[in-house]
C-alpha cells in the first residue's frame, strides 16, 4: 500500500485564541450576584443557543467520530454522584423524559446525553450504540435505554465503560451535551459484580481527570457533602474546585441547613452550588417547575437561598454558560491538535516500509536493503566513519580493530621477553642443540638444523596467538556485520532470520580462510629462514658486539655476571664447563634474536594486510552474492518471504491509516465552522 503525503492545503488553519472572556468562576459569582433574577419565567433554553450549537454540534461530531481514542481530549460535562443521589431526577428534568429507574445501579454503562432545542413540536429521540442508530420515543425511551446497556453491558448488572448515546431533540430543552456515569456504590448487591466499585471508580476517573472535563457533582442534600465518594473523587482531580459544579438535589426533603451547606462551602466547589426539587410522582415537568419555583420562594429557610442558586432553568443556565466558555477556551487548541497529529501519523506511516506486492518489488526492495547495508559497511569497516552511529563506540570499527591488533603485537612481543636467561640458563639451549647436531666436518660450521629447530620452537610458543586473534577478529566482525544487516532489514522480520543464518555463514567461510592462512604462515615460519630487511645484519652486528666481553670473563673467572644488551646482567658461570661451545652458540642466539624480530613484525604486519585485504573483499565482492544465494535459495524463491509482512508492521500500517482517516473527517468536520464568532 502506497504512502500518504499530506498536501499543504488540506490541513485546516488553527484559528487565533479567542478574545479575552470570563472563566467558569466569574460565571459562577456572576450568577450568585444576579439576586434580582426572577426564575418563575427564567427560559430553560438560554440565549445561547443559537451561537453555540454548531459548535457543540462539532465538539458532538467528533466526540461520535470517537476522537478521543487518539488522545485529543474534548470539553465534556460529566455527571457524577452517589447511588441515589438524584442524578436520573436531575437530568430528567434537563432533557424533559424519563429515564431508567429502579434499585441498585441503573446506568451500568456511560450515557452520553446530547440534548438539542428545536422548535419542531414533536420530540426526536434516537439511541447511539454498537455502530447502530435506534430512533424511540418518550413512552419507551427507559425501556430501549436499558435493552440498549444491556446489549452493551450484557445482563444483569455488569458494569461497560462502552459508551451509550442519547439523541434529544426537543423543544425547550437546553443545548447541552452530558456524560451520565454510573451511580458510585461500594458494597455489591445481589447480581453485581464484587469489584463493583474499582470498575465505577475507573470509569469515573477516566472522565473527569482531563483538565477539559468539567464535573457535574450531584449531591442529596440530606447527606454531610465531605462525605460523599462522588466528592472525593473529584477533590482528587480537581483540587481546587475551579471546574466542579455541584446540583443539591432532594432540597424539600432536607431543608435544615441547606443555607449555610452551600454558602460556607467547605468541599470547594469552585463554580458553586444550585439546589433543585426533585420532581415527584406523576407531575408533569412544568409542573414540577412551578412546584420548584414555589418551594425557593415561599418556603422559610429556603426562601433564604440566593434566586441565582435554585431551580432547574438556574442549573440549564449555568451549565449552558459553563459549556460555552469551556468550549471556547479549548477550541484553538483541539484544532491544533487534531493538526498535529494527522502530521505526526502522516508521517510515521510514510516511514514504513513499502510492502511490496509482486517479487519484481521485492527483489528491488531486497536489493535496496543490501545496497545501504553495503554502504554501512563500506564507512565503517574501510574508510572509518562512523557517522550513522556517532554515541555507539562498538561500532567505531577501524578503531576498535586497531586496538585488537596493538594487543596482538604486544602478546606477540611480550612471548619474546627474556624469562630466566639471568638464571643460569643462558647459552643453554644453544650449547645443547649444538652437541646434539655435531657431526665430522669442518670446524666452526653452523649446521642449519640447529637454526631451524631453534626457530620452530621460537614459533611453536607463539603459533597460538595469530589464531586466536583470527578467532576474535572475526566473531566481532560478525557482530558488526549482523547489527547492520538487521538494522536495515528491520522492518522485514520475515527475512531476520535468514539475514542472521547468511551473516553466519559468510563470516564462518571468512574466519575458515585467515585460519588456514595462518596455518600457512606458521609452517611457512617453521620450516623456512629469509630475510632481505638491514635490520637484520644490523641488530645482529649489535649484539655481536658483546661477544668478546662475554669470552673475557668466562675465561677470566673475575666475575660471574656480564651485561649484555637485550638481554641485561647475566649470570655466565654455568658457561665456563662449555668453553668450546660458548662462542658458537653465542653466535646462534643472536642470529635467531636478531631474526626473530623480523618475525614477529612480519606476523604483525602480514596479520594486518591480510585482515584488511579480507575485510575489502568481504565488503566488496562477497557480502552481496552469499547473501543473495542464502536469501534467495536455488529455486529462486526466498523472495517471497519479503511479501509476506510481520504482522506487527501490518497492525501499525492500519491502525495509522485508521487514525489518519478519522483525523481527517475530524479535520473536515471543523474546518466547516472555523470561520464561527466567539463573542458574546
Amino acid at each position: 500500500m502506497g504512502s500518504f503525503t499530506p498536501a499543504k492545503e488540506t490541513m485546516f488553519p488553527v484559528p487565533p485564541a479567542p478574545p479575552p472572556m470570563m472563566n467558569v468562576r466569574k460565571i459562577s459569582e456572576e450568577h450568585r450576584n444576579d439576586e434580582e433574577q426572577s426564575v418563575h419565567d427564567a427560559p430553560i433554553v438560554s440565549s445561547y443557543n443559537d451561537k453555540i450549537r454548531p459548535l457543540l454540534d462539532t465538539v458532538d461530531r467528533l466526540r461520535h467520530l470517537k476522537i478521543m481514542q487518539e488522545g485529543i481530549q474534548l470539553p465534556t460535562i460529566v455527571v457524577v454522584g452517589d447511588q441515589s443521589s438524584g442524578k436520573s431526577s436531575v437530568l430528567e428534568s434537563l432533557a424533559g423524559i424519563s429515564l431508567p429507574r429502579g434499585h441498585g445501579i441503573c446506568t451500568r454503562v456511560p450515557l452520553i446525553m446530547r440534548l438539542q432545542n428545536n422548535p419542531n413540536p414533536d420530540p426526536e429521540l434516537f439511541l447511539e450504540f454498537n455502530e447502530k442508530i435506534i430512533p424511540t420515543d418518550e413512552e419507551k425511551i427507559a425501556d430501549d435505554i436499558a435493552i440498549a446497556t444491556g446489549e452493551i453491558a450484557g445482563k444483569g448488572k455488569g458494569i461497560s465503560g462502552n459508551p451509550l448515546t442519547l439523541i434529544v431533540k426537543k423543544k425547550g430543552v437546553p443545548d447541552l451535551t452530558m456524560v451520565d456515569l454510573p451511580g458510585i456504590t461500594r458494597v455489591p448487591v445481589r447480581g453485581q459484580p464484587e469489584d463493583v466499585y474499582e470498575q465505577i471508580s475507573k470509569i469515573i476517573r477516566e472522565f473527569i481527570t482531563p483538565e477539559e472535563s468539567i464535573i457535574l457533582n450531584v449531591l442529596s442534600a440530606s447527606v454531610d457533602f465531605s462525605t460523599c465518594e462522588s466528592i472525593r473523587m473529584s477533590q482528587h482531580v480537581d483540587k481546587t474546585g475551579r471546574r466542579t459544579l455541584a446540583v443539591v438535589t432532594k432540597a424539600d426533603k432536607s431543608p435544615e441547613g441547606l443555607l449555610e451547606k452551600v454558602t460556607i462551602d467547605d468541599v470547594n466547589i469552585g463554580l458553586g452550588y444550585v439546589c433543585v426539587r426533585n420532581r415527584i410522582g406523576d407531575e408533569s415537568y412544568e409542573e414540577a417547575r412551578a412546584e420548584e419555583a414555589n418551594l425557593f420562594d415561599n418556603h422559610p429557610l429556603l426562601s433564604k437561598i440566593s434566586k441565582s442558586m435554585v431551580g432547574i432553568p438556574v442549573l440549564a443556565e449555568k451549565l449552558v454558560r459553563i459549556q460555552v466558555t469551556i468550549i471556547r477556551e479549548c477550541w484553538p487548541e483541539i484544532v491544533r491538535k487534531i493538526n498535529d497529529k494527522l502530521s505526526a501519523n502522516v508521517q510515521e506511516l510514510n516511514k514504513l516500509p513499502k510492502h511490496p506486492n509482486s517479487v519484481a518489488e521485492a527483489m528491488t526492495t531486497f536489493f535496496l536493503i543490501l545496497d545501504s547495508a553495503k554502504e554501512s559497511f563500506r564507512k565503517i569497516l574501510v574508510q572509518g566513519e562512523f557517522d550513522e552511529y556517532p554515541a555507539a563506540k562498538e561500532m567505531h570499527c577501524t578503531a576498535r580493530l586497531r586496538e585488537m591488533l596493538d594487543r596482538y603485537s604486544d602478546e606477540l612481543h611480550l612471548k619474546n621477553v627474556v624469562g630466566d636467561e639471568s638464571n643460569g640458563d643462558f647459552l643453554l639451549d644453544e650449547i645443547n642443540l649444538l652437541e646434539e647436531t655435531k657431526s665430522i666436518g669442518l670446524p666452526n660450521f653452523l649446521p642449519k638444523a640447529v637454526f631451524l629447530t631453534l626457530m620452530q620452537r621460537k614459533v611453536k610458543g607463539i603459533s597460538m596467538i595469530p589464531l586466536d586473534f583470527v578467532e576474535k577478529a572475526w566473531s566481532y566482525i560478525e557482530d558488526i556485520l549482523t547489527s547492520v544487516l538487521l538494522h536495515h532489514c528491520r522492518n522485514y522480520p520475515q527475512l531476520i532470520s535468514s539475514i542472521r543464518r547468511a551473516a553466519k555463514n559468510l563470516i564462518a567461510k571468512k574466519k575458515q580462510q585467515s585460519i588456514d592462512w595462518v596455518n600457512v604462515v606458521v609452517e611457512m615460519e617453521n620450516l623456512t629462514d629469509y630475510t632481505c630487511h638491514p635490520e637484520y645484519s644490523t641488530t645482529w652486528s649489535m649484539l655481536m658486539a658483546y661477544q668478546a666481553t662475554l669470552m673475557y670473563y668466562v675465561n677470566d673467572y673475575s666475575s660471574n655476571v656480564v651485561y649484555i644488551e637485550r638481554f641485561g646482567e647475566i649470570n655466565i658461570a654455568h658457561l665456563r664447563r662449555f668453553k668450546g661451545l660458548v662462542e658458537e652458540a653465542y653466535d646462534v642466539k643472536m642470529r635467531i634474536t636478531a631474526y626473530w624480530d623480523i618475525v614477529l613484525r612480519r606476523m604483525v604486519d602480514n596479520m594486518a594486510l591480510h585482515l584488511l585485504f579480507s575485510i575489502k573483499n568481504l565488503v566488496n565482492k562477497e557480502m552481496q552474492p552469499n547473501i543473495i544465494k542464502e536469501l534467495i535459495g536455488p529455486q529462486g524463491t526466498g523472495l517471497e518471504r519479503i511479501l509476506e509482512e510481520s504482522p506487527s508492521i501490518t497492525e501499525k500500517r492500519n491502525k495509522l491509516e485508521k487514525s489518519i482517516k478519522l483525523l481527517k473527517e475530524c479535520k473536515d468536520v471543523v474546518a466547516d465552522i472555523m470561520d464561527i464568532s466567539f463573542e458574546d
